[in-house]
């Protein structure tokens, strides 16, 4: 009996700290004003100091003046809506495209 409670008190604990339900996403993002071969490259260093940001491939292979990003986050500590705003606060306004 002690340990079906010990059990419950554990998973108790597990699940109501959150991070039980944690999960890595990954969101394609339109970059607009991209303008220069440094551009990619300001977005994808902008994107990977999120936290909760793994991963960051920026393609700028068009040489157009928008880019993608594909970014892989986790859930748990940031959002799309903290990812968009990264990239407007540096002059690179982004939306979801996937």
């Amino acid at each position: 009996m002690r340990q079906i409670i010990a059990a419950a008190v554990l998973s108790l604990a597990f699940f109501s700290s959150g991070e039980g339900f944690a999960a890595e996403r990954r969101v394609t993002l339109r970059v607009e004003n991209m303008f220069c071969a440094s551009c990619p490259f300001i977005v994808k260093q902008t994107l990977a100091r999120v936290p909760g940001v793994s991963e960051v491939d920026v393609s700028y292979e068009q040489k157009s003046s928008v880019a993608i990003a594909v970014v892989v986050y986790e859930d748990s500590e940031t959002d799309i809506a903290a990812l968009t705003a990264a990239t407007s606060d540096v002059g690179f306004p982004s939306t979801v495209i996937q």
